[in-house]
């Protein structure tokens, strides 16, 4: 059994967990947890999806208005033509098939990979560590482009990509906790739409079947779908 520790048991005991809130009184609620140090915001979905039908994935990228808040690591997939453009553009590393190799032998210290066409076919040799890790190049998430500069600046930026796992869920980072009300609430709204726009024509019922959201050392707030708008 985890233990909580008093500042986590407060603000359990300061709303109703079980009750839904707008995003406004969700946000107030996550900011009364003041720590030493500045919290990501995250969103949590849970879609009325089925994941292990192709047809039925839900995945892409959007532009936060206020950014993440957060620096991130990007990995660039390019012939060596191509390096300089993308270090240029703010790529942290950039190569081709010995950062495969890197990969294999079980390098990960990068938050985001973008990849030129060509390069698809080399990074299919780990595409089973980079794809349960949502980190794999592709086009419907905007990280596979001939104009790397273009999309290392938008990531830099802001521009997070998200992806329904396994259990149907999606997890996107929304910024800080030091961000103003209005900046969360921006953020959130973009992703909210995001997702909403990427529904899978298949999917029947209920799209977005429970939305919550939390920082890092927080617990989560329900969302009341009608009153996030």
């Amino acid at each position: 059994m985890i233990r909580r520790g008093k500042k986590y048991r407060a603000l359990v005991a300061s709303y109703d967990v079980k009750a839904t809130y707008g995003l406004d009184d969700a946000v107030n609620i996550l900011k009364k947890s003041q720590l030493k140090f500045d919290q990501t915001v995250e969103l949590h979905f849970n879609l009325g999806v089925d994941p292990k039908h192709s047809d039925q994935m839900v995945r892409g990228s959007v532009a936060l208005p206020h950014g993440t808040g957060r620096k991130i690591r990007i990995l660039a997939f390019c012939k060596d033509n191509m390096i300089q453009a993308a270090t240029d553009a703010g790529a942290d590393f950039a190569g081709g098939s010995e950062l495969v190799q890197k990969i294999s032998d079980g390098w990960l210290d990068f938050d985001a990979v973008v990849a030129t066409p060509d390069m698809m076919a080399v990074l299919g040799k780990v595409a089973k560590v980079l794809g349960p890790r949502g980190l794999m190049p592709s086009p419907k998430a905007g990280t596979v482009s001939p104009n790397l500069a273009a999309i290392i600046k938008e990531l830099k930026a802001g521009k997070i990509q998200y992806r329904v796992d396994k259990g149907a869920n999606v997890h996107a980072p929304v910024g800080k906790l030091s961000f103003s009300g209005d900046q969360l609430r921006e953020n959130i709204l973009s992703v909210i739409d995001s997702v909403k726009k990427n529904k899978p024509q298949t999917s029947k019922g209920i799209y977005i079947k429970n939305l919550t959201l939390t920082a890092t050392m927080t617990p989560s707030v329900r969302l009341d779908m009608a009153l996030t708008r």
